[in-house]
């Protein structure tokens, strides 16, 4: 069975405790509710789920974010009169943390369509929920969903992931953790080429290195001569690859965190992150950990302080017959899907109509086939085989390698597109275009050229604002220009999104597709409820 299969079955497994670190308090009420309606398909039916906000005063860094997120889930379980930190202390139990934060500009305009909540955005694949429906699956949903199948290895371990990518291994799961911190990455036997690592864009990501004698270390960043002379004074090397980002840490550790950073999570004042501030001073040594700091501009003395510090932190670590730092490797051949920008989302979401390996795992993994329409109605529409299709309402039309979800219209042309929460009488929409939480009662309908995209902002009271762009557009670059077309800069909507209930604004938009479909004679199909 491949990874994708194994992941995909994985439906009852997964972590002890799921906690969701959110930019506010209304988006975490909006994965409280959400994942509780996908128990036993997203989270394990059993699970505790826990979803915070980082009220900090000014961003806290993925470091210690990761310990204020920690520290505010305690304090949510012992309301529920669950020993969360006690349990995880006797090794009962597995935490995960999924960080979500982030306005996602080159998602651009798809975050601004769910109010901000960027893990929110859509995919056309289905959900089953507990009320017996469905419902397309939201990106972070599809991570949790993924990252579940490394819970059996980790009871008595804090794991850490990010809300917008999802990676299927070509290694095993299932390891017996050997070290105290560990990281998950792409390890190669041989350090890459100048060639290979200027390819891959490897200067981009942190770097993991294993040592001969079972020790790793983390470089953040570097460009290759940088990492090559770095590396050449460590020690023998027996693998190097990117970290994905992902860690996870022992209690040991965790707890060491939490003391040492306790005065900094009472004030609530800070920003540490992972890579340069807790693993690079822990195993690097001093004078390459001032080097590489320089290069991002921070001071000898700052650096040198910050060194300092961590390694008084770690003499207070009883090592127990374990590492300090480790890779656990998900294969030279793993699958690394990044929903983060738009042409990704796009690229991704077509991998449902595509032939290949690594297509037929997205498929897999989703459980959406393609070529096989999943709860849906067609009347005359002619589907060719490649086209992925769920829970879709159309009388008349032609549908050609695209990928549907959750569409009520009349008649449609879809040709190499995605379609996600559509209702219209019409639809036309050429290759690489994407229709994303449009309602459209026009005769007319709505029409897509080539690499078009178009979503639709609901506020809690049912109002619209419609925003498009194309796939050429760079959403960071375009953040504060108001494009052709569109009554806003994506800057505004996300500021005009900050304090909309999501829970409303869905439910807004629902009844926003149920009025139109029934304006137009249109059966739309039952939503789920996941609110």
């Amino acid at each position: 069975m491949t990874a994708a299969a194994e992941i995909a079955k994985n439906t009852s497994g997964g972590y002890d405790v799921v906690v969701i670190c959110c930019s506010g308090t209304i988006e975490a009420a909006y994965w409280s509710r959400r994942l509780e309606s996908t128990k036993g398909k997203v989270v394990a039916q059993t699970a505790r789920v826990f979803s915070v906000d980082e009220d900090w005063n000014g961003g806290a860094g993925n470091g210690l974010g990761t310990l204020y997120a920690f520290q505010k889930a305690v304090a949510a379980a012992e309301k529920e009169s669950y020993d969360l930190k006690g349990k995880l202390q006797k090794e009962e139990i597995s935490v995960a943390i999924y960080h979500t934060a982030g306005k996602g500009t080159r998602l651009a305009p798809l975050p601004g369509s769910e109010n901000n909540n960027k893990p929110g955005v859509k995919l056309p694949a289905n959900v089953c929920l507990k009320d017996g429906g469905s419902a397309p699956i939201t990106i972070l949903e599809a991570v949790i969903k993924q990252t579940a199948a490394y819970a059996a290895s980790r009871k008595g371990r804090l794991s850490v992931f990010w809300g917008d990518q999802v990676f299927i291994p070509s290694e095993p799961t299932r390891y017996e953790p050997k070290a105290h911190i560990d990281l998950l990455a792409q390890m190669c036997k041989t350090m890459p080429t100048a060639e290979v690592w200027q390819e891959k864009g490897l200067a981009s990501y942190g770097l993991v290195a294993l040592l001969e004698g079972g020790e790793s270390v983390q470089i953040e960043k570097v460009d290759h001569a940088t990492a090559n002379r770095m590396l050449s004074t460590l020690g023998s090397l027996k693998s190097v690859g990117p970290s994905l980002g992902s860690f996870s840490v022992s209690k040991e550790i965790l707890m060491l965190l939490m003391d040492e950073y306790a005065p900094e999570l009472a004030k609530r004042e800070g920003l540490l992150d992972t890579d340069p501030h807790f693993w690079m001073p822990l195993t690097l040594p001093l004078p390459a950990y001032v080097e590489l700091m320089g290069k991002k501009k921070v001071s000898e003395a700052e650096s040198e302080g910050q060194w300092k510090r961590m390694r008084q932190m770690l003499e207070k670590l009883e090592m127990g017959g374990k590492h300090l730092f480790g890779g656990v490797d998900v294969g030279e051949d793993a699958y690394w899907w990044d929903y983060g920008q738009l042409t990704f989302y796009k690229t991704n979401n077509l991998r449902f109509t595509q032939d290949g390996e690594e297509n037929d795992a997205y498929r897999l993994f989703f459980g959406q086939p393609r070529g096989e329409p999943v709860e849906c109605s067609l009347g005359d529409v002619k589907v060719d085989g490649s086209s992925s299709l769920c829970s879709t309402t159309a009388k008349t039309g032609s549908i050609q390698g695209s990928s549907v979800a959750s569409v009520t219209v009349d008649t449609v042309e879809a040709t190499g597109c995605i379609l996600v929460n559509v209702t219209a009488k019409k639809v036309k929409a050429a290759p690489g275009a994407i229709c994303y939480n449009v309602v459209d009662d026009t005769d007319e309908g709505i029409v897509l050229g080539e690499g078009e995209v178009l979503t639709t902002v609901f506020g809690e009271d049912g109002s619209q604002k419609r925003m498009k762009c194309t796939l050429d557009t760079d959403g960071k670059e375009a953040w504060s220009v108001t494009l052709p077309g569109n009554p806003h800069s994506f800057q505004e909507i996300h500021a005009m999104n900050k304090g909309v209930d999501p829970v409303k604004a869905e439910l807004a938009q629902i009844a926003a597709h149920d009025s139109t479909a029934a304006k137009l004679g249109l059966q739309r199909k039952k939503a789920g409820s996941s609110l």
